[in-house]
């Protein structure tokens, strides 16, 4: 029996060989492929904070502005935002809340805030605005956000509501 060259079969690499390349397998056939590249991890998605690798002040401007604008509708009582403010903000938060500068809604429509456009002037400070659509009225509040205290603890240092 004579066999035909073009139909020989390929050497087989030895076994060390192809058991030190590892392999993707995620159940599909089109995925077992060999690969020398580490997988890297899935992203997390936008809304969610912290995560490996992540900025902290991810999220945080957008947090705050829409505590902010609940406290200043009267949603929220001011206090549930002392600890995340200096003195001297919550005076001027205060201030606002008291001359009721996002107040006035007829029918008590609910607030609908637009994007939030943050900008860091500074490594440690975040400056923030949001428009915010209360009925036919828009408004525009502005917050600066900046590590404080022993712990490093985002704080808002100054709050402007119009």
């Amino acid at each position: 029996m004579t066999t035909c060259p073009h139909r020989a079969a390929p050497p087989l690499a030895p076994p060390a060989v192809l058991s030190a390349r590892p392999y993707r397998s995620r159940g599909t056939a089109r995925d077992h492929h060999p690969t020398t590249e580490p997988r890297r991890p899935r992203r997390p998605r936008a809304g969610c904070a912290g995560g490996p690798g992540r900025d902290p002040r991810d999220g945080l401007s957008a947090r705050f502005a829409h505590r902010l604008v609940e406290v200043l509708t009267g949603a929220r009582p001011s206090g549930q935002l002392l600890r995340h403010t200096t003195l001297d903000c919550y005076g001027q938060l205060s201030a606002l809340v008291r001359a009721g500068t996002l107040r006035g809604t007829r029918g008590g429509e609910r607030p609908r805030l637009g994007p939030v456009h943050d900008r860091s002037p500074a490594p440690g400070a975040v400056e923030a605005c949001v428009r915010v659509d209360l009925g036919s009225r828009h408004h525009m509040v502005a917050f600066r956000l900046e590590p404080r205290g022993p712990s490093g603890q985002w704080q808002c240092t100054a709050v402007e509501a119009r």
